[in-house]
């Protein structure tokens, strides 16, 4: 006799304003599986997965938790159930400290005091399920990203849901982090845990999952057992197509005359002593683990740190970056990690966003914006991106994490910047996404820009990058040309094992 599954999704219909996020949509989920949904950004898999969590109600369609029928209308609901759900986006207050985040909603009390003992004990408790080394005390906002969202792994799974969903756990963790999130996976499935996985990361999910469910456009493509299903066929379903740009690909181009040049680039506790140089046409790889200071070093060149020392160089003349606009002035563009926070202004449409940095292109001597040209120039990068929303004047807060990512990328397209610092540049974004995001980058440095590449995907860093300078707590330890950087020698690099001159 079959058994039932634990989770039923019964016709899930969705609709948002001039978008259909999911139409008619059916998936079953064993009770102690990992279950993958899959698909492009826009796709509907986080829709689907915050229906589940409460976060979304269902236009029609019914949910079906242990053979009930279950009603959700807000995530206390989903608590209830013994649903949780780990976000892409981090949820927290970063105000609080890591303790009172954790504790949000059941804080341990004496009479009408807060017993700040015991919240700390408690919050020790979730982190040490995922051994998670991070200090109960410390206000969240402090944190780097990648600490922060093991915070937010730690309240999912220390709480005892006995269904959690996954979306996008890793796309802030170091590898190291990763893998251990892999292996609490593993452990939960052991305990009877049923675990929903939302990744773009299609070795994530090999590794951890039983059965995958591929979205296309908001209607259900397939659910078939990851057993016997191969990479090419799952990225076939996802994408409808070939992936026309494979990874493992390595280009160079002319190199031009130099463009920037860093020397002796400091700043108290975060880096010291960074020297590097780029040429027109070269795509510069920022290796290191989290924390090594390569996000900070990109920020400072762009005027984002007033403690920074040393001298930079744009094309042989020197730059006193005292903000961006100087950075911005010299044709300096950053495309940060956090695109939400540092990327992009939610609260204002697609179209802004691109123009955003661009105003004196479109706008009158006088400071009035010349809407037609702005509409103009924004959907000219629009189309160039391939950014799926309603139209230009969408809300950029709707929008799915990829194409949020395609319109920071799209505002410093339309900036045409001389050097691009470029930030994990396809963190939660899907495989067809990052082809053409890589396939971009590539361009770029053909056209002649100059690139500095940071990502935590050593791949995608070899794949992309002509060198590799390799940044271990705050200094540069080592340079490796393209024919000498593998996943090995970098990692030796980064983890201290050698240094290279």
């Amino acid at each position: 006799m079959a058994v039932e599954p634990l989770i039923q999704l019964r016709n899930i219909t969705k609709r948002f304003p001039g978008v259909l996020a999911l139409n008619d949509v059916s998936v079953d989920i064993a009770e102690g599986s990992c279950h993958a949904l899959m698909g492009e950004n826009g796709a509907g898999k986080s829709t689907l997965g915050k229906i589940l969590a409460g976060l979304y109600t269902p236009d029609s369609g019914q949910i079906v938790l242990g053979g009930k029928t279950l009603h959700v209308s807000n995530p206390q609901d989903a608590v209830n159930a013994g649903i949780g759900m780990v976000h892409q986006e981090l949820l927290f207050c970063e105000n609080l400290t890591v303790a009172e985040n954790l504790c949000l909603g059941d804080i341990p009390h004496r009479s009408v005091w807060v017993d700040d003992r015991a919240m700390v004990r408690k919050a020790q408790t979730y982190l040490d399920a995922i051994g998670a080394q991070v200090n109960p005390n410390q206000r969240l906002g402090e944190l780097p990203i990648s600490k922060q969202q093991l915070v937010q792994i730690a309240a999912g799974i220390g709480k005892g849901a006995r269904v959690l969903i996954f979306d996008e756990p890793t796309s802030s963790l170091s590898q190291a982090e990763a893998e251990r999130l892999l292996e609490i996976i593993h452990d939960l499935k052991r305990r009877k845990v049923t675990c929903i996985y939302v990744s773009h990361r299609l070795e994530e999910v090999f590794d951890v999952c039983d059965t995958v469910t591929v979205l296309r456009d908001g209607t259900l493509v397939q659910t078939v057992p990851i057993d016997g299903l191969t990479r090419d066929a799952l990225v076939r379903m996802m994408i409808g197509r070939d992936l026309a740009e494979s990874l493992s690909e390595h280009e160079e181009f002319a190199q031009g005359d130099e463009i920037l040049r860093v020397e002796r680039l400091s700043s108290p506790g975060k880096f010291s002593d960074v020297s590097l140089t780029i040429r027109a046409g070269e795509i510069l790889g920022l290796a290191g683990l989290v924390g090594a200071g390569r996000t900070e070093v990109a920020e400072a060149l762009f005027g984002l740190d007033p403690e920074m020392t040393g001298s930079i160089l744009v094309r042989g003349k020197p730059l006193r970056v005292r903000g961006p606009i100087q950075a911005m002035g010299r044709g300096l563009g950053l495309i940060p990690e956090d695109r939400k926070r540092h990327g992009l202004v939610l609260s204002l449409s697609a179209m802004q966003n691109v123009s955003l940095p661009n105003l004196g292109k479109v706008s009158t001597p006088g400071g009035w914006i010349r809407v037609k040209e702005e509409r103009g120039m924004a959907k000219k990068f629009f189309d160039r991106m391939r950014v799926k929303a309603p139209g230009l004047d969408a809300a950029t807060a709707g929008l799915s994490g990829g194409n949020q990512q395609k319109l920071v990328l799209a505002k410093w397209l339309a900036a045409d910047s001389d050097v691009l610092l470029i930030d994990e540049p396809t963190r939660g974004v899907d495989v067809g996404a990052k082809a053409e995001i890589h396939s971009l980058i590539r361009s770029l440095a053909k056209d002649g820009k100059a690139i500095l590449l940071i990502s935590s995907e050593l791949p995608e860093l070899l794949a992309l990058a002509t060198r590799v300078v390799v940044m271990r707590e705050g200094s540069a330890v080592g340079e490796l040309a393209a024919s000498d950087a593998t996943e090995e020698s970098v990692m030796r690099l980064m983890a201290g094992v050698e240094s290279v001159a």
